[in-house]
Order: C-alpha cells, then structure tokens, then sequence
C-alpha cells in the first residue's frame, strides 16, 4: 500500500516504514503528525483518487529530526566586465517516518 501526499507545496510518495524529507515543519522531534492532504492512496486490490483530496484519507508520521539540506551553490558570471557573484543556500528539512495509511 502506498499513498502520494502533499506537504506544503510538495508532493512525495510514500510507504509504511518510509523515511523522508520535507521542507521544515512546526513540530518537535519525536513527535507525531497528521497529514490530512491525501492525493491518492493505492493497494493491491483498490485504487483511490482524491479530487483533489481523499475525505478521511490521513497519513501518520513521526518526525525523526530537523536537519538542513545539502549546500546549493548560485554563482553568477559576466564576461568581460570583472563582474561576478556567489552564493550557498541550504534549506532547513524536516525527516519524518512513516507509520500509518489510513484509508477511511
């Protein structure tokens, strides 16, 4: 069973036991959370399609850590005029893990 949420302006599929990472959420670690916008959730027997959302459709999760992503680098060049800039972002992220897809 598997199930597509989404989480701020994001959409990530998901299994029970799954961990992923998604941009910071305002929850303490060790923490559960509900998500109740639940685009599609999917087993072997049926398929639900939300239009947009699944009513009653919610997945469960705990939040492991808060942590920053990976260091993206923006560097910007102009040939021949001695003009150039750089810059390194990372974003804060939230890892959180799977535990329950409750369908209805």
């Amino acid at each position: 069973m598997y199930a597509i949420i989404e989480v701020g302006a994001k959409q990530y599929i998901v299994r029970e036991g799954d961990s992923i990472e998604v941009e910071r959420q305002k929850t303490e670690e060790q923490k559960d959370i509900i998500f109740k916008n639940v685009l599609l959730i999917s087993s072997d027997k049926e398929t639900k399609i939300g239009t947009p959302f699944l009513k009653d459709a919610t997945v469960k999760a705990t939040v492991e850590e808060h942590t920053k992503g990976e260091k993206l680098i923006s560097y910007k060049y102009r040939r021949r005029k001695s003009s150039h800039w750089k810059k390194g972002h990372r974003q804060n992220m939230t890892v959180l893990s799977i535990k329950e897809i409750r369908a209805s």
